[in-house]
């Protein structure tokens, strides 16, 4: 297919803009300071744009309507939580990296429990990270591939090649600044995709609705207490979860949190990043119920290979090339590639600022500026690189968004269950929360892998009965449960006859 010229104009003065105003901070980054914190000097808003462009990506943009066009809004549970987790975050995550002054988000694990405790939590970041780049440049990948007929992974590959480009030039402030501006872009790509299907209907707006409501597409999902299946309380819970993980010890929020000049101008970042997300969220749900009525109504419009539930999250590609007024597909592919650039570009300058910070600072002799920005520029490279390949990989899975998910919550391996129980129990030693870590990974693992594998024979009975989204949560409780009761009890025994014998 032949993109029209005033699409193409508007998408390649975009990308053009993008890679060439991210790369002109290189010389405002040329330091390890500057790279990784900004200089704490960056405008209070800025941060939140670039909060909010981060959680969006493009597993949002394409993946939240592909969910809501194939199933329901039972996915816009997990928005709802969001809210929740800020308070939480801004009232006592950010004070408390403010008060320790490192721009690594597991620094406060290795004062609590040891040097143990901060590669395993920095460990799970970067497996984590690199699963969120493979989906995202995936999802990157479906509206050229649907626009043009290139191959998937050649975009891949020259996408993650121009984010790497400018984020390993310009640093932190070229992530955060090319941030806001995707902020903008993609929420008016949203509203912009909105409108026009709304628009198109026969009979207008109201037609989506009726047709929604009739297929019970503004669905919750069903409110019964059943853990074995994505039911609403499945998702709010994995939600508050996930998101208190995200916004309390995830390193691409952490890090922007040193890079203002106050606590206060942080904690109005973090607001302001979290509940914009909520709306804009909204908007793609109702992106995918709108081109489920669209598609309802024109069904003669929708290609028979893309009829089946499993293309789901081809549908709004293929919309926004076939279905879209000239100039607004243009706006659409940049206000996509703005949202999978953004969480591009912060995952690798955050795993390349935990590699300096987290590693390379901590155990190599006769360090240099010169040598920190050489690992700096090194580990953006290859982490980028690594995240190419899982992209390569995730082109074989039904759905991004339960591929993200699923891994998300093998590879976060209830860190936040660590972070929780070094601030709130105080008697917890090193040893117990080494005893809890091991606990909660295996009940990870069983959570999320049972279902696959223990499927026949004798196998069956220990099979996990709860949906594999609870894998963080069953993680976080037994890495908090074991090493709070081996703290406040086994301790306290140990220590019970000591001081009885110091009695006169």
């Amino acid at each position: 297919m032949t993109l029209p010229l005033t699409d193409l104009i508007v998408f390649l003065i975009y990308i053009t803009g993008i890679v060439l105003f991210g790369a002109s901070f290189y010389f405002r980054s040329r330091s390890s300071d500057a790279f990784t914190s900004g200089g704490g000097n960056i405008p209070s808003w800025v941060v939140g744009m670039s909060i909010f462009a981060t959680f969006v990506s493009s597993i949002s943009f394409l993946a939240l309507p592909g969910n809501a066009y194939q199933t329901n809004w039972n996915g816009f549970v997990f928005s709802l939580s969001i809210p929740i987790a800020v308070f939480f975050a801004v009232k006592y995550f950010v004070p408390l990296y403010r008060s320790i002054n490192s721009v690594s988000a597991y620094s406060y694990l290795e004062k609590r429990f040891g040097p143990w405790a901060r590669i395993y939590a920095s460990a799970c970041y970067l497996l984590t990270q690199l699963a969120r780049m493979g989906s995202i440049l995936y999802l990157l990948a479906l509206p050229m591939n649907a626009l043009f007929g290139w191959d998937i992974r050649i975009i891949i590959i020259v996408t993650g090649a121009l984010v790497m480009f400018y984020s390993m030039m310009g640093g932190i402030q070229a992530v955060v600044w090319t941030d806001a501006i995707q902020g903008l872009v993609l929420i008016s790509g949203a509203v912009a995709c909105v409108l026009v299907l709304l628009f198109s209907m026969p009979v207008g707006p109201a037609q989506t609705f009726a047709i929604a409501s009739e297929y019970d597409k503004f669905s919750l999902g069903s409110f019964s207490f059943d853990f074995s299946a994505s039911t609403f309380w499945v998702i709010l819970i994995y939600g508050l979860f996930i998101n208190l993980q995200n916004y309390g010890i995830d390193q691409n929020y952490v890090q922007r949190y040193m890079t203002t000049k106050t606590e206060k101008e942080a904690k109005f970042s973090t607001w302001m990043g979290g509940i914009l997300y909520v709306p804009v969220s909204l908007l793609f749900f109702l992106i995918g119920t709108a081109l489920f009525a669209y598609y309802k109504v024109h069904p003669e419009l929708l290609p028979a290979e893309l009829s089946s539930i499993d293309m789901a999250d081809r549908v709004f590609p293929y919309f926004i090339v076939n279905g879209l007024p000239v100039g607004v597909t243009g706006l659409l592919i940049a206000a996509i590639f703005a949202a999978g650039m953004s969480t591009i570009s912060t995952s690798l300058n955050s795993t390349a600022t935990i590699i300096l910070t987290d590693y390379y600072q901590k155990y190599a002799d006769n360090i240099s500026e010169k040598s920190s920005m050489m690992v700096l520029y090194v580990s953006s490279l290859v982490i980028g690189a690594l995240g190419i390949m899982a992209a390569l990989a995730m082109t074989q899975v039904k759905s991004a968004l339960d591929a993200w998910w699923a891994l998300s919550s093998i590879f976060s391996g209830g860190m936040l269950g660590l972070f929780l129980l070094g601030v709130i129990s105080r008697k917890t030693r090193s040893v117990d929360a080494a005893i809890g870590a091991v606990v909660g990974v295996l009940l990870i693992c069983w959570v999320s892998l049972s279902p696959t594998y223990f499927t026949d024979g004798v196998w069956v009975q220990f099979r996990s009965p709860l949906h594999t989204n609870l894998a963080i949560v069953v993680g976080t409780i037994g890495i908090f449960v074991v090493g709070f009761c081996l703290g406040r009890f086994i301790h306290r025994q140990k220590e019970s006859p000591k001081k009885k014998m110091s009695k006169p």
